[in-house]
């Protein structure tokens, strides 16, 4: 069940384009574990069994700002192997629910430090004990990247019949960016890969990473996209928003920081076909900062249309 998923023309949000470019939107939210983690996570997994690093036994334990952690509690559970996942305490509670429905078992890490709190975490606690676990440490491993170069890229190949000229994607570990251009450059060398981050250290966009302040994946090279744009907090609320009320579609606000950055290339064009990754559906959110955001602007606009 895993990948195949749609590939969506955003037209809600782009009237103002120019006529010959066309924005479409990889909505991953329909993976099995709901997000686009779940391809990393299988293929992880899978090389993991197939090289015996993953046997009877051991408990898959790494870190995660949710969605990754999601995808393996699932997988242990298919698979029959216990799964303990090192999580910053302010991810959403619906992640940490989900999580724990599958059986994983979830340590929590310091919300101050974030996803980079967690990684340590999770590395002190292999250390101690590496006989008992398999650590699929998604921010090192290529097998992480190979999973957007096996699936995520040639569907996008095959769904845009080859047009793509613009592949766009957030940061969080790294691997969508990398291993989706690095398929589509070895299909059409002049296709442009823009990796999308927070453009401050001290953002609100949960699961990506601010590269210039944070612990740098292993698997992140810069050669492998072309350039970055960053995107503030608050535009990717607003997009959020906007892309539920003109192209029904809830996403989470990850999601929204890279349509942001994908309408900003599109601006940039006369003609294209420009593709983002929208990494998940926006339901886990909805006990975060980024739906309490939404009601204050709302009861906003109302006061001052009451005025």
């Amino acid at each position: 069940m895993i990948g195949d998923t749609p590939l969506l023309q955003l037209r809600g949000v782009t009237p103002h384009l120019a006529g010959g470019v066309e924005v479409y939107a990889k909505v991953e939210g329909f993976n099995p574990g709901g997000s686009v983690k779940d391809r990393p996570a299988w293929n992880m997994v899978r090389r993991g069994l197939e090289d015996g690093h993953l046997r009877p036994g051991k408990t898959i334990l790494d870190s995660t700002s949710g969605n990754t952690g999601i995808a393996l509690a699932m997988i242990g559970a298919a698979l029959g192997y216990p799964v303990k996942l090192v999580i910053p305490a302010n991810a959403s509670r619906e992640r940490l629910r989900v999580i724990a429905a599958y059986g994983a078992e979830i340590v929590e890490s310091d919300p101050m430090e974030g996803s980079d709190g967690s990684i340590v975490l999770a590395k002190k606690m292999f250390d101690a004990d590496p006989d008992a676990y398999f650590k699929p440490d998604q921010y090192y491993n290529p097998a992480n990247p190979e999973a957007h170069f096996l699936t995520t890229g040639p569907e996008i190949w095959e769904q845009t019949a080859g047009r793509v000229s613009h592949f766009l994607a957030t940061i969080g570990t790294s691997g969508t960016v990398m291993g989706c251009g690095r398929y589509l450059r070895s299909r059409k060398p002049e296709v442009e890969i823009i990796a999308v981050e927070p453009d401050d250290a001290f953002h609100g966009i949960e699961g990506l990473k601010h590269m210039g302040s944070s612990i740098v994946p292993g698997i992140y090279d810069e050669s492998g996209f072309d350039r970055k744009v960053g995107v503030a907090t608050d535009a990717a609320y607003e997009m959020v928003y906007e892309l539920a009320a003109k192209e029904g579609l809830l996403v989470g606000q990850s999601s929204g920081a890279a349509v942001v950055a994908a309408l900003e290339v599109a601006a940039e064009l006369q003609s294209g076909c420009v593709v983002v990754v929208l990494p998940d559906f926006g339901d886990r959110y909805l006990s975060t900062n980024l739906w309490t955001g939404w009601r204050d602007r709302h009861e906003l606009a109302a006061a001052e249309e009451n005025q």
